[in-house]
């Protein structure tokens, strides 16, 4: 039952504008393919490495074909076609078109039925690794349990793989049930993903197949001794969104940040290349069972909490339906949100918690991903961690899912061992002693935080009512979100964008989204 009496009219017909935008720009992503997107088709037929200039070998085979204005029929076309030409594997293809021995572009045609045959066995191939992976993460959430949510979220930022992994199975031992190893600075800009293990980084490590691999191996063996299965989240987002994706869920990764929307506003990545890149991204994802997690929450790092609540919860439908189209189901929706009220007004925890309450009643069955004060931390550790203390109450109030948690040294400095050990120590305090506390307390009729939320709803659902009329494109332009503009025809990677040819097929979407075994 709603404890906060929300209109379920007022719900459905938000949601339904949201599948209606959704569903239009939908269709120009059915339209177009992009570089990303088709590097992705080539690592998940086997291509990989680097060639002597240590360029990626998915990179090298996709802007072959796209110098040539080819890649509109799709990287899986060409691989198909040179191997029924050659009898050579996707690997030694790329390889070879790397040194130069090979042109796949000059090698007789097949029809598009004849080279999406030939790749069916490598396309089989590889779903099935990543449904083993998938299997492998439920036989040992049977094995080994979990924690109870929210799940307690910590990151790891070390920018050496090898430190990250001391950091994180010393935060395991702590109690954390989910480790992010936070993303190297600008690595989102980056047109393709580096290679193999990596020792440096800024504010982050790389993401790389080889990290994903050493840090999942890593977190089993604790999982192992702590007795729980340890999630590990890395970050789908930026230029190469579907091939990041693709490689989390080759390496088992449990948790992606994931977003329609992210890249455009905070990295002026260009929105026909994130918005077609999100739909690949979350066709994997939802088959890999990865929870992907939102970034509405950055919204409020750029604009006001209280002014712009309605626009987050705008967002959150939004990326619902995106989600929906991709196959993903509720339980792998990790839709994202924040505790970012200033402070200093009056009453704020109860629109904090009005917020957090409405989320989980819109979206009842998604794994909400509720993140912590940063804007208003201002290095007084004492304050800090009442602050923090203040949204782990919100928290399991209203039965968030994946709790980013907050440190009190947020502000000064990457966290050491001793303060993630005492944000560990105040989630988990609260948490037991709270425990239920959403079942025990109702709100009042005509209080702050029922019309709170009954106006932040109403907010939401006029912003998705013009957005429906002016087009999310449009929207975006005018700045609506987060209060960043951004144009169509700008940003980074927009030249990495084409029109798909009438015989164009990606093989693995259609197997993905009916959930082939």
């Amino acid at each position: 039952m709603s404890k906060l009496n929300l209109d379920p009219k007022v719900v459905n017909g938000a949601r339904s504008r949201a599948a209606r935008i959704a569903g239009k720009v939908q269709e120009f992503i059915d339209e177009h393919t992009t570089v990303s997107t088709e590097r992705t088709v080539a690592r998940l037929l086997g291509v990989d490495g680097v060639d002597s200039l240590e360029s990626p070998l998915p990179n090298v085979f996709v802007d072959r074909i796209k110098d040539a204005g080819l890649l509109d029929r799709g990287c899986a076309y060409w691989l198909g076609n040179t191997m029924l030409a050659t009898g050579l594997s996707p690997q030694r293809i790329a390889e070879e078109t790397a040194l130069g021995t090979l042109d796949p572009l000059k090698l007789p045609t097949v029809s598009a039925g004849e080279a999406e045959n030939a790749v069916a066995p490598l396309v089989l191939k590889a779903l099935a690794r990543i449904r083993a992976q998938r299997e492998e993460r439920e036989t040992l959430l049977g094995k080994l349990g979990e924690g109870k949510r929210p799940y307690l979220y910590v990151i790891v930022a070390t920018g050496n793989i090898y430190e990250d992994v001391v950091q994180a199975r010393a935060a395991a031992r702590q109690g954390a049930d989910i480790i992010a190893v936070i993303r190297t600075t600008a690595q989102s800009l980056l047109d393709y993903v580096p290679y193999g293990p990596t020792t440096e980084g800024f504010g982050g490590t790389y993401a790389t197949q080889e990290n994903f691999r050493i840090m999942r191996k890593a977190l089993d063996e604790v999982g192992e001794e702590v007795g729980r299965y340890i999630r590990l989240c890395n970050y789908s987002s930026g230029m190469c969104m579907p091939e990041i994706a693709a490689m989390g869920a080759l390496e088992r990764l449990d948790v992606l940040l994931n977003d329609a929307l992210y890249g455009i506003l905070f990295r002026d990545i260009n929105m026909q290349r994130t918005l077609v890149d999100q739909f690949f991204s979350r066709a994997i994802i939802g088959y890999s069972g990865i929870i992907f997690n939102s970034g509405e929450d950055n919204y409020l790092t750029t604009a006001d909490a209280f002014e712009e609540a309605h626009t987050v919860l705008a967002s959150q439908f939004i990326n619902e339906q995106f989600a929906v189209l991709a196959g993903i189901p509720e339980e792998q929706m990790g839709l994202g949100h924040a505790f970012e009220m200033d402070p200093e007004i009056e009453d704020g925890f109860l629109y904090e918690l009005a917020q957090a309450v409405m989320a989980k009643e819109i979206f009842p069955n998604a794994a909400l991903k509720y993140m912590p004060p940063t804007k208003f931390m201002t290095g007084n550790i004492f304050k800090g961690h009442i602050q923090d203390a203040l949204f782990n109450l919100v928290a399991v109030w209203s039965g968030q899912s994946l709790q980013l948690l907050g440190m009190l040294t947020e502000a000064i400095h990457t966290p050491h061992l001793q303060d993630r050990f005492l944000s560990i120590e105040n989630a988990s305090y609260i948490f037991n002693n709270a425990r239920h506390i959403g079942d025990e307390i109702e709100f009042k009729e005509n209080g702050i935080i029922r019309n709170r939320a009954k106006f932040v709803l109403s907010e939401a659902d006029a912003l998705l009512r013009q957005i429906e009329e002016d087009g999310l494109f449009s929207t975006i332009e005018q700045g609506k979100f987060g209060g960043v503009k951004r144009s169509r025809e700008g940003g980074k990677g927009l030249a990495g964008v084409v029109v798909k040819h009438g015989d164009y097929f990606n093989p693995f979407i259609e197997p993905m989204m009916r959930g082939v075994k």
